[in-house]
């Protein structure tokens, strides 16, 4: 059932890119990694990740300017309302005891919650916050308050930490020490990249996929991959589902009319 939610606060987090908080008692009892389906007064219905879980406190959505639909909500204010279902999906099962979090872009909405559910039992996970530039690096601060020096920053042009991709930076630690599980959020290929190289070194992943959702029930099919469907099944993904969708991950995918097409990012 749709239920009002009146944003509290808005935090400008880049340029293009704003965390919207909101108070919904069911989406503060979500877990780390699953969505809730908002919908924008006189527009439409969008997945997003909870980037902020407070158990009887606020949520929060973090939201960059992609289109028509995430351009108003970046231009919301303290006082607008939006439409909220959910929380829907499978989330992160929070598992191991040296956790390296590989984010990319806005995939750091999904993973600073997992951070924060670690720490809460006394694991430090390695965290890579990767981005295009430094301006884009979303939650930083959060971040580095709660993790410290295991928080690694990669950019894409080098202005900050280290230079290149959040997945060549994950490389780099998987082969300078002893990762026992793997999370990643962010751009597709970059995931791809992430799992092909943990598999190589058997290391277990955890991925959270992208795909066009539209009813969160699983009866429309429009976010299906392989035999699953993204908005029940997923977003998360363990290994042994990834290896089975793998010839669809990271290659194509269903636009909104239904049309199968190439993943681009």
């Amino acid at each position: 059932m749709m239920r009002a939610a009146v944003i509290t606060r808005v935090l400008r987090m880049a340029p293009d890119m704003v965390t919207l908080y909101f108070e919904d008692e069911e989406c503060s009892k979500a877990s780390p990694g699953q969505y809730a389906m908002i919908w924008i007064p006189g527009g439409e219905e969008i997945p997003m990740s909870l980037s902020t879980i407070n158990p009887g406190g606020e949520s929060s959505l973090t939201v960059r300017d992609v289109g028509e639909a995430t351009k108003t909500l970046c231009d919301m204010k303290e006082g607008d309302k939006v439409g909220v279902r959910g929380p829907f999906g499978r989330g992160y099962t929070v598992s191991g005891d040296s956790p390296l979090l590989v984010a990319g872009g806005t995939g750091v909405a999904s993973l600073a919650p997992l951070a924060e559910a670690f720490v809460e039992r006394g694991v430090k996970p390695t965290f890579i916050l990767g981005a295009k530039t430094e301006s884009d690096l979303a939650f930083r601060d959060r971040l580095e308050n709660l993790l410290g020096d295991s928080v690694v920053l990669a950019t894409d042009d080098g202005s900050c930490g280290f230079e290149g991709f959040s997945s060549q930076c994950a490389v780099k630690l998987m082969d300078e020490g002893s990762p026992d599980i793997i999370y990643t959020c962010g751009p597709e290929l970059m995931m791809v990249s992430v799992f092909d190289e943990a598999e190589s070194r058997g290391i277990p992943v955890q991925a959270s996929l992208e795909r066009y959702i539209k009813c969160a029930h699983g009866l429309c099919g429009s976010c299906a991959i392989g035999p699953y469907r993204v908005c029940l099944d997923g977003p998360v993904f363990d290994s042994e589902k990834l290896r089975e969708v793998r010839e669809d991950f990271g290659s194509r995918k269903m636009d909104p009319t239904g049309k199968i097409v190439g993943v681009d990012h």
